[in-house]
């Protein structure tokens, strides 16, 4: 697998990994709600932005998984928001390349760089019943809060 740092021309490809993380059990929603859903936008609006951090994973030469992390102010919080200073992850791979250690390496990859640059923590939001769950405790995230049918995780660095 070669990863590779995210830039602007990769915003379509976090988009459809967007949707791939939405619905990771059942199609519950579309491109097109992406695009224009306001949270999802959090995340993903002007990508990459001063300070986000972005990985692409391809294998065989097609792009199959992304990781990236933003920080958003308090008055903006996204799903798994734990304070200004501790940018958010976003993460998914296309459900034909799931299992294969994709998200592995490229979490793995995402939190070298996040230790390089100083940041204190990584923070997410993860459903119930998700797999990606078990990554991230493996990655060494832990539960600090809940909101709904969700855990916000944080890993400190």
């Amino acid at each position: 697998m070669l990863i590779r740092e995210a830039g602007p021309g990769d915003l379509p490809f976090l988009e459809e990994i967007t949707l791939a993380a939405y619905n990771w059990s059942e199609p519950r929603f579309t491109l097109e709600w992406v695009r224009s859903d306001p949270m999802a936008q959090r995340y993903l609006a002007g990508f990459p932005r001063a300070g986000d951090l972005g990985l692409i994973g391809a294998v065989d030469g097609r792009d199959v998984g992304a990781v990236w992390a933003r920080a958003l102010p308090a008055d903006r919080a996204g799903y798994g928001f734990v304070a200004p200073e501790v940018p958010e992850l976003s993460a998914g791979v296309l459900a034909g390349a799931r299992g294969r250690g994709v998200g592995s390496a490229l979490l793995d990859a995402l939190i070298t760089r996040a230790r390089q640059r100083s940041l204190p923590g990584l923070s997410l939001s993860v459903e119930d019943g998700n797999a990606a769950r078990r990554l991230y405790e493996r990655a060494g995230f832990t539960v600090v809060g809940r909101e709904g049918n969700s855990d916000t995780m944080l890993l400190r660095l």
